[in-house]
Parts: structure tokens; C-alpha cells; sequence
């Protein structure tokens, strides 16, 4: 995966994703990533078992992505989000990842495993710290690491990156960003110690470079590292520029293969995700990065609102970033690389930044689904599998609002034969005016009752 000391890496710095195709090709020393566009799941629940887990990523590869990251996964039991989530610790939790990565490789794609270690946002008793910090949107004021108890922190990573590995992920994604634990340890805010892994900024980013560095040596160049940085905090007492620029090339130099883009704590005040934040709003703190020309052969990969491919695809011609990271778009359509591909863009089901059904459920210990697709999180349990032809009906659909339309084009997938009806000249109820259904061709026939009769 690593090129050899001072050989620049070809990323494929030039190419772009036109219409007809992803055509981009970032290349890591034999691994070839499908397209420029990566999906980073959301952070795995306790009700997110691993038995559900195959089915999201195998339809977001199949739906065109090239490089899939998992969910976080903790490296510890302090590390959990919440009790019970997932975690990769030991050997006997390896098999269950292997039908998440086997899933994913029978579509040409690349998988990585998020190491995401809550710290002191765990919503768990057992959370620990830097200092005895509480988070602002925490339950429990962590417990301070000791040195010894920072040195096994750092073997966790390196031992949950080794069983990744044994799993069949291509690689690692470590979370250093967000205000999780290796964000603590690098922020002055959180970091009040005075041994070697607090003071100067040398020292508060030891911890990051230190698992970077530990992890390489037990993996091996054969595997990737992906490394999510906070390019801005969005808190006081976070990194300066002139910090992250120069942990952005310690890390590369400990052989890390690309850097994400993290932008804001979850306890920032500074919306990063919503609808009122500009599509790609972000992109400009991933080209700043790479403007500084420290970075001799490590890929960027930029990320935040961005759910439309010609938002993807500015972005990478403008050279703001070498990779596109999304994650509620794929919750929105799975399919959303593939329908850009094939110049269907005005089929994308768009993410519309609500929150409301993704991370809100996230916080509250749910399931994350989609406000505009509330099959995802569900495909398990919610299938619309073909009917058998004896049992095929005729179906009446009063109302061409957001569930009439869904309604229609589910029981049109099933095989049934569907008539909607709706009073008034458009359909889509509240959300706008529109002149067609998408799914006509599955056999939903619109008839307009009152002032039109079709």
C-alpha cells in the first residue's frame, strides 16, 4: 500500500468524475480504489448488530462506491460509545466481520474499519480521558488515563487494526477527529496533564502519532491507514493551523495512507451538517491543507454536505480534494454513485441535511434511518420482495402527498397493480409541484379526480 521513502504516490490528482462514469482512480501501490467517492457509515449502536451490518455496505457497493468505511468500532470496552456497541477486541468477534468484508468485495470495492475510541463521550460509566474532564454532552466525568493506561490505549488500536485485518478489511479508518479521545489528547481544552502526553504540542500529539506509528508495525505495508483529522475544532481551546499542519505531516511521515477531513466537535455550536450550512461548505479547509505543500504523497479526502454528484464533482475539479467522502447521502439512495454514472441524477433520492432520522436517532440510542428513505436501517426487516403471481392484487392509493407516492411505488415494486388518485393538479403533497411519478414505469397509473379527470 506504501510507497517506498520519497516515491511520490500517483493519486490521480487530474482526474475528475464526469458524467458517463467515475473515471478517477486514486492509487495506493496496487490498490485501486473504484471512483473518487467513499461512504463513511454512522457510528454503529447496540441495536446495530453485526448480523444487520452486511446488508448497508453490500448496497452501497453495489451502488457504485469504491471505498466503504464501516461505522466506529471501539478497540476497548472504555472505548464503546454506548454499552454493548460495537467493538473489535479479541479473536472470537473476527468471523462476523468477515461477512461484512466478503459482502462488499464481491462488488470490486474496498472496505475499511473505523477505530473510533469515545473517550469522553462515551455514554457509559467506564469512559476514560485525558484529564477528568466531563463533556458538555456527556453523562459521566471520565476517569484520567493514567501513563501505563495510554500506552495500552495505543496497543487497543494497533490489536483491533490487527484482527481488521484478519477479518479481510482492506484497511483502518482512525478517528482523530470530532472530539473523540485522539482529539482529546491533542486539544489543549481536554488535555490538562503534565506527563509526556500533555503540555507542549509535541507531547498532546504524541498519542495520535504514536497509534499511527504502533498500528503501521503491526499491520504491515500491505494494509491501509486512513487517518480522520480535525482540520478545524470549532471549540476554544482546539488546534491551530500551524497544529494541524504539523500533525497532518508527522502522521504521513508514521505511514499513514490518506487523511479525512474532520470538521467540529459534537459539542460545537457551529452547525457543520445541517440544511442551513452550504453544500460543500468544508471543501476549502481540505485544499488549505493541501496548499501548504507538506504533504509529499498522502491523499485528502474531503467531506461535510456534500449530497448532489455535481456538488462531488466541483469539488474535485476545482482541486479541493483527491477523495469525496459522504455518509447521509448513502442512507438517502445507496444507489446515488451509480444513477450519476449512468446520467440518472434526477432519479437520486437527495439527502436533505434534516438529521431528524440519522443522527438524532444516533444520539437517542436508535436506529439510524432516513427521513426520505425509511427502508435504510431497516433492509432486514423491511422487504419488498416480489409477490407470487396468485397473489397479486389490485391496490387503491388515495393521496399523491410523500406516502401516497411511497406507497404506490412499494406495492408497484412488489408486483401489484397500482392507481393512485389525487384531487388536485400535482402531485407531492407539500414538499412541491411536480409533473411526473418516477416509478410510472413500475406500474403506478395517476388519475387526477375534482378539476381534472385523466
Amino acid at each position: 500500500m506504501r510507497p517506498h521513502p520519497g516515491q511520490p504516490r500517483d493519486h490521480g490528482q487530474h482526474a475528475h468524475w464526469p458524467r458517463g462514469g467515475p473515471q478517477r482512480q486514486p492509487s495506493q501501490d496496487g490498490c485501486i480504489l473504484r471512483g473518487a467517492v467513499s461512504c463513511s457509515e454512522l457510528a454503529s449502536s447496540a441495536r446495530a448488530a453485526l448480523t444487520h451490518l452486511p446488508t448497508q455496505p453490500k448496497a452501497r457497493a453495489k451502488g457504485g462506491c469504491g471505498l466503504i468505511v464501516t461505522g466506529g468500532i471501539a478497540p476497548s470496552r472504555e472505548g464503546w460509545v454506548s454499552p454493548f456497541a460495537a467493538k473489535l477486541t479479541t479473536q472470537s468477534e473476527v468471523e462476523p466481520h468477515r461477512e461484512v468484508t466478503a459482502a462488499v468485495h464481491q462488488y470490486d470495492s474496498k472496505i475499511l474499519m473505523q477505530i473510533l475510541h469515545s473517550g469522553r463521550y462515551g455514554y457509559h460509566p467506564l469512559n476514560v480521558a485525558p484529564s477528568p474532564i466531563k463533556a458538555p454532552i456527556g453523562w459521566f466525568t471520565p476517569r484520567a488515563l493514567s501513563s501505563a493506561d495510554v500506552s495500552r490505549t495505543i496497543d487497543d488500536y494497533a490489536r483491533s487494526a490487527t484482527l481488521a485485518k484478519d477479518a479481510g478489511y482492506d484497511g483502518v479508518e482512525i478517528m482523530g477527529s470530532e472530539g473523540y479521545l485522539i482529539n482529546q489528547f491533542i486539544a489543549s481544552r481536554t488535555n490538562k496533564r503534565t506527563d509526556e502526553w500533555g503540555g507542549s504540542f509535541e507531547n498532546r500529539s504524541r498519542f495520535a502519532t504514536e497509534i499511527v506509528k504502533r498500528t503501521r508495525a503491526a499491520v504491515g505495508d500491505d494494509f491501509a491507514i486512513m487517518f480522520r483529522l480535525s482540520m478545524l475544532d470549532l471549540v476554544e481551546g482546539g488546534s491551530s493551523w500551524e497544529e494541524t499542519v504539523m500533525l497532518a505531516k508527522a502522521l504521513e511521515d508514521e505511514g499513514v495512507d490518506i487523511i479525512n477531513t474532520g470538521i467540529g466537535w459534537h459539542e460545537a455550536r457551529i452547525p457543520t451538517i445541517a440544511t442551513s450550512v452550504p453544500r460543500g461548505a468544508f471543501s476549502w479547509v481540505t485544499r488549505k491543507l493541501k496548499e501548504e505543500g507538506v504533504l509529499l504523497h498522502t491523499p485528502l479526502c474531503t467531506t461535510n454536505r456534500i449530497n448532489l454528484p455535481e456538488t462531488a464533482e466541483s469539488i474535485l475539479r476545482q482541486g479541493d480534494a483527491d477523495l469525496i467522502s459522504m455518509a447521509r447521502p448513502f442512507l438517502a439512495d445507496p444507489e446515488i454513485v451509480n444513477k450519476a454514472a449512468d446520467g440518472r441524477e434526477e432519479e437520486i433520492n437527495v439527502c436533505i441535511g434534516c438529521n431528524q432520522a440519522c443522527l438524532d436517532h444516533t444520539f437517542k440510542m436508535m436506529t439510524a434511518s432516513c427521513l426520505v428513505n425509511p427502508l435504510s436501517g431497516y433492509e432486514t426487516e423491511l422487504k419488498l420482495e416480489p409477490v407470487a403471481p396468485e397473489n397479486k392484487i389490485k391496490v387503491a392509493v388515495v393521496g399523491g402527498g410523500c406516502a401516497g407516492l411511497a406507497a404506490s411505488c412499494a406495492a408497484a415494486e412488489r408486483g401489484h397493480d397500482v392507481t393512485l388518485f389525487e384531487a388536485s393538479q400535482e402531485i407531492g403533497g407539500q414538499v412541491g409541484a411536480h409533473t411526473n411519478v418516477k416509478c410510472c414505469a413500475n406500474g403506478v397509473v395517476v388519475l387526477r379526480t375534482g378539476a381534472l379527470l385523466i
